[in-house]
């Protein structure tokens, strides 16, 4: 049975403001162009705090534009312990950031899961998805395109688990 509340991912990096917009928005994309508008919902989180309600870096915001994608009016803030609790898959960039949200965690039991977004890569041997802050225009080029590889597995697998099977009936 498929469930009516959309399945909730939080991607989350340093500062909220190249890697962890980007994966919303390009994951946000190719969710929807596979058909599963409605069933997820994707956000971003980072873990610091300074550059609440700013908008994505200009460059990234380039970079995305130039692969096709618009940006959706995000604006920067920092992951919340009640993040555990609404969300159900938290992605990661990098370690450190992998490490940072699980440390944000308050004890006790929780409805997401934590996990490094490269976990989902196929075809990049990236071990992280680079913090392109310091680099130029290829390196925040290499980052879309990264996530846009991480992203297709993590719709797909999303897609086997949350669309309905065509092929089934309904039960009487």
């Amino acid at each position: 049975m498929v469930s009516l509340v959309p399945y909730r991912v939080l991607f989350v990096c340093l500062g909220n403001i190249c890697r962890s917009p980007a994966a919303e928005i390009v994951f946000g994309a190719l969710a929807d162009k596979a058909g599963l508008a409605g069933l997820v919902e994707a956000d971003s989180a980072g873990t610091i705090d300074a550059h609440r309600g700013s908008p994505p870096d200009e460059r990234m915001l380039r970079a995305l534009a130039g692969c096709g994608y618009s940006w959706n009016g995000h604006v920067s803030r920092r992951i919340e312990p009640g993040d555990w609790d609404s969300f159900d898959l938290i992605v990661a960039m990098d370690h450190n950031n992998l490490r940072d949200v699980r440390s944000a965690a308050l004890p006790g039991t929780h409805r997401a899961r934590a996990v490094a977004m490269c976990d989902y890569a196929t075809r990049f041997d990236d071990p992280e998805v680079p913090d392109p802050y310091w680099s130029g225009d290829e390196g925040f080029l290499h980052v879309v395109r990264l996530l846009e590889d991480c992203c297709d597995r993590l719709v797909l697998e999303l897609k086997d688990q949350l669309a309905p099977d065509k092929s089934s009936k309904p039960v009487s």
